[in-house]
């Protein structure tokens, strides 16, 4: 390899054939000189290292070659060399982010008043353009609108909406979209075969990857790659060691300790990453473009393209993403964003690769509501029980016979190994022969409780398998609406806490108020909580439309009933109404005591009127 200039430099595009991508750039330009159509002012706008500045020099070189005005520059003139080594008197490279001032424009009107030197235009290519003050832009306005003869302006920018507006109006606006993974692959392999770099197909394609769309930083990492390697051939390790990003294969660790559900694997993964001297943040942020390759490989069905390294890595990411739940790895993206955002706020980085690991493996130990949704699909699919320590094993045995009474409920026994599945608040049972809804589980009925209706015939006893010698497939169960309990001052003391906790899901300034509340009196059609006597301010606020609507769903939601909600003030020691009994206080009392037992109220001052 030779020395002298970066790689870069040596190899960025010299004419509109060079440029690999942005066509609908290079096709525009070229009709422009073909037709002598050339605008005086072009904005070009794209992320870092997509070849805007090279673009701007082409369009230089194929105005001042001694051969021109031509698409393609001869390469070998005075004038093309100069360009090509910026050292023309003609293109004048201005870096915005240093020059941004008033004086520097000022200074800029004064010489763009010269003559071309020895070219047929003066090209001003100003980078990094968006970095001029609003001063600057406004002093530089009048000169951008109406150039001298044979000037033109090129503007480049990463971020155009800092442009102004006007500076826009006046300028051609030409996009630089991102270069593919293949495209940036296909520049490194015509630089290292002309610089004679040896470097394997798969750390060529790992180096494309991590370029993100950067002709620029690919050439630069290669580069350095060739410092590192020496003589020898670059390989993925040389790759891995350069950039400092996770190897792969500790990447696809970390996942399959997700999809086994084995948070102890998950902790073992970051040790072995540490180990390693990888650093967790960016650990984290490999791990973020890994969990993306997954899901789009899931939406996908398929590894596109771009994401394609080696045939063996292509084919163990297919069967990640098959063995891995989509709900799966978009929360692992939530867990990798809301750690890398908390690293930015100074968490420490290995804490919060522990935290995204170990809770995308057991959800249990999560929480949020997405954690939640996660260990639902769980069970939904039957391939994720939780252990028999954390939930209730159940089985529900429902035999033909059994088609006029509910379902027996049976524990499981060493003959009848059952998996452990969560006992929900109420199941749906079906059978070959008939379906029948299980009772709540808070209150199961014993058999010898609840017989079989007169009409129904009982199984023979040949017929009743023993516990002991049987094993009744357990049947399938299938989430459904909650049943409404039968609801009284009780029972609605009991849920009250879980309406609380549903409120604060959602509104926990609400749940908190609620939280004072107790309910008093349950009808068909109506819940009275009561507040204590000095939290009328409180009372005030449930009573609003909002609260109240919020208050109940989260009832509705818990118990089953619609209920109308209605709010008062009463000490713990007042005894409760019965429900349906009204309660009469004050006037109300002495009323309604006076209509029953036909009385008149006598008043202590005999000067006063009575009140009639």
């Amino acid at each position: 390899m030779s020395t002298g200039p970066s790689l870069y430099r040596r190899h960025r595009p010299r004419t509109f054939a060079d440029v690999v991508g942005q066509e609908h750039v290079v096709r525009t330009l070229r009709n422009a000189v073909e037709q002598s159509k050339v605008h005086h002012a072009y904005l070009f706008v794209g992320s870092r290292g997509t070849g805007k500045t090279s673009m701007a020099k082409i369009l230089a070189a194929c105005l001042n070659c001694e051969r021109g005005p031509t698409t393609r520059p001869c390469g070998r003139c005075e004038s093309c060399t100069s360009i090509a080594s910026a050292t023309s008197l003609d293109v004048i490279e201005m870096d915005a982010a240093s020059n941004n001032s008033v004086d520097d424009i000022r200074e800029l009107r004064e010489k763009v008043a010269y003559a071309p030197v020895s070219g047929r235009h003066k090209v001003y290519i100003l980078d990094e353009a968006h970095m001029l003050s609003s001063q600057a832009w406004n002093a530089f306005l009048k000169t951008l609108e109406e150039p001298p003869p044979r000037t033109i302006f090129v503007l480049a920018t990463t971020e155009a909406q800092k442009v102004l507006p006007t500076v826009v109006d006046r300028c051609h606006r030409f996009d630089f979209g991102r270069p593919t993974v293949e495209q940036v692959a296909t520049v490194l392999v015509r630089v290292a075969a002309e610089e004679q770099i040896r470097i394997s197909e798969a750390a060529l394609a790992l180096v494309a990857r991590h370029a993100t769309g950067s002709f620029r930083d690919a050439l630069g990492t290669l580069e350095q790659l060739v410092t590192y390697a020496g003589e020898e051939q670059i390989e993925p390790a040389d790759v891995l060691a350069v950039l400092g990003i996770a190897d792969s294969e500790q990447l696809f660790a970390a996942v399959e300790a997700i999809v086994a559900r084995d948070p102890a694997e998950a902790m073992r993964a970051v040790a072995r990453l540490a180990e390693s001297g990888r650093d967790p943040g960016q650990v984290l942020r490999d791990l973020e473009i890994h969990g993306r390759e997954l899901l789009t490989v899931q939406v996908l069905g398929e590894v596109p393209p771009e994401l394609r390294v080696t045939p063996e890595r292509d084919r163990r990411m297919a069967e990640q993403a098959s063995a891995l739940s989509r709900t799966d790895a978009v929360r692992l993206l939530d867990l990798v964003s809301g750690a890398l955002e908390a690293t930015a706020n100074g968490a420490q980085a290995r804490i919060q690769l522990e935290l995204v690991l170990v809770k995308a493996a057991a959800p249990e130990l999560d929480p949020s509501t997405q954690a939640l949704m996660a260990r639902i699909e769980r069970l939904e699919s039957g391939d994720g029980a939780a252990p028999a320590s954390s939930l209730r094993s159940i089985t529900v045995a429902v035999t033909p016979e059994q088609t006029g009474g509910p379902p027996q409920l049976q524990a499981p026994s060493a003959a009848a190994p059952v998996r452990p599945v969560a006992a929900p608040a109420s199941v749906r049972v079906t059978s070959s022969s008939a379906s029948a809804t299980a009772q709540p589980a808070s209150a199961p009925a014993p058999a010898q409780s609840a017989p079989a209706p007169a009409q129904s015939a009982p199984a023979p006893a040949q017929s009743a398998p023993a516990p002991a010698q049987s094993a009744p497939a357990p049947a399938v169960a299938e989430p459904q609406e909650r049943p409404a309990v039968s609801l009284e001052v009780g029972t609605a003391t009991e849920l009250w806490p879980a309406v609380v906790d549903t409120v604060r899901a959602g509104n926990a300034m609400l749940a908190a108020l609620l939280a004072d509340a107790r309910p008093v009196i349950v009808t068909e059609r109506e819940l009275t909580l009561a507040f204590p006597s000095g939290a009328a301010f409180l009372k005030r606020k449930a009573e609003q439309d909002e609260h109240r609507r919020v208050t109940a769903e989260a009832l509705r939601s818990v118990t089953g009933h619609t209920l109308v909600l209605r709010y008062e003030l009463r000490d713990e020691e007042e005894t409760p109404a019965e429900p349906g009994e009204t309660v009469l206080t004050g006037e109300k009392l002495v009323q309604r005591f006076m209509d029953e037992f036909n009385a008149e109220e006598l008043l202590d001052d005999p000067d006063q009127p009575e009140d009639k």
